[in-house]
């Protein structure tokens, strides 16, 4: 699925918190457990999960409160740090399958039911960054989302 000039090693699972633990430590922060819990049920999620939705996970999970705002913060390292990405247009988050490979990304978000497909376009992205560059702008991440229907809501749609 991804349209960049390389093919990505997808991580699953414990791999996948693996990867995303090396990919941490090798930005000089600690893997504690309680990341790795943020991380282990953002990353079961088959779609984006907002901060409040994690929380729930965690606290059920370790039989404790934890609060939506910790897991913000931890939320916006993870960011920072690609292990996960998160979609603007719902403040929701996605664990990053490919957390040692640093992409701009493009969303595809159904609006029908909220599955969100993320693709890495890096042609897609350079020419946004130098249209961004051109008027004087100095561009950090961009953001691009495409808002419509997945195909299997679309297929829903054309059968009913």
């Amino acid at each position: 699925m991804a349209a960049s000039a390389h093919t990505h090693h997808e991580h699953h699972g414990a791999d996948l918190s693996r990867a995303a633990q090396a990919t941490l430590e090798q930005a000089g922060e600690q893997w504690t457990d309680l990341r790795a819990q943020i991380f282990d049920v953002l990353a079961k999620f088959d779609k984006p999960a907002s901060a409040y939705d994690i929380a729930d996970g965690v606290s059920k999970a370790a039989g404790r409160r934890i609060a939506p705002n910790t897991v913000y913060r931890i939320l916006d390292l993870f960011v920072g740090a690609n292990l996960a990405r998160r979609v603007e247009s719902s403040n929701a988050y996605i664990a990053n399958a490919h957390p040692d490979c640093l992409h701009d990304c493009i969303f595809l978000v159904c609006d029908s039911c909220g599955q969100t497909t993320h693709l890495d376009d890096d042609s897609i992205t350079k020419t946004v960054r130098s249209a961004a560059k051109a008027t004087g702008f100095a561009p950090v991440r961009p953001v691009i989302e495409v808002r419509g229907k997945c195909a299997d809501c679309e297929d829903d749609q054309a059968a009913g």
